[in-house]
């Protein structure tokens, strides 16, 4: 643990936070993807495998606990409870792409041929384009509001400050992860685009538009 992934945690739990605050105050989930939540909800189940099988801290448990009950909460919501103001003609994005894409590379770019550890490579990969739905329903619509630019920006930030944290951890530990890092790297890389119209608009008070 160091400042940089503490913050970067932080950034996650703050995404998450600000999401399901969003989906209870407007009592609505319009303008949020339902596959990049159904993914993200794929990426902490098949990640955190190891909680039956290794305790590592109770920091670690904790989180990993509260990402997957959280993920499985905000899909409820979305499929359920708020139903009726989630418009899956929206949310147009093939995600079977992705899946098989990520699952394929997963059993040939791997550490260990394991069951767990394909599964665990395959959350990674997954994680890095989960976000894909959700920025091609914002091409689609053009805007969003607010408070759902501020979800994407800390969702955004948490990764950009795990880079941040594998660049301290190769210095400080000479710790190396190729896989995660590639994968982080092109999640962060998704993110520019989004980075520059939030930090030139709304955080100038201006609506979130995407340039025509």
């Amino acid at each position: 643990m160091n400042l940089f992934r503490l913050i970067a945690d932080l950034m996650h739990l703050a995404s998450i936070c600000i999401l399901l605050l969003k989906m209870q105050k407007t009592r609505s989930v319009a303008g949020i993807s339902f596959k990049t939540q159904a993914l993200y909800a794929a990426v902490f189940l098949t990640r955190y495998l190891d909680l039956f099988t290794r305790f590592v801290s109770l920091y670690n448990t904790v989180m990993k606990i509260f990402f997957i009950a959280t993920s499985l909460y905000i899909v409820y919501l979305m499929k359920i409870k708020f139903k009726a103001t989630n418009d899956p003609r929206l949310d147009t994005f093939q995600v079977q792409y992705v899946i098989g894409g990520c699952a394929l590379l997963a059993l040939v770019a791997n550490y260990e041929f394991t069951v767990q550890e394909i599964l665990w490579t395959f959350s990674v990969y997954l994680e890095a384009l989960a976000i894909l739905p959700q920025l091609f329903m914002l091409t689609k619509t053009g805007e969003a509001e607010v408070i759902t630019t501020h979800y994407l920006f800390a969702l955004g930030a948490y990764r950009a400050l795990y880079l941040v944290n594998w660049i301290y951890r190769y210095f400080a530990e000479g710790h190396i992860d190729w896989i995660v890092w590639i994968a982080g790297t092109v999640q962060t890389g998704l993110y520019c685009d989004f980075f520059f119209i939030y930090f030139t608009k709304v955080l100038k008070g201006a609506k979130f538009e995407l340039p025509q």
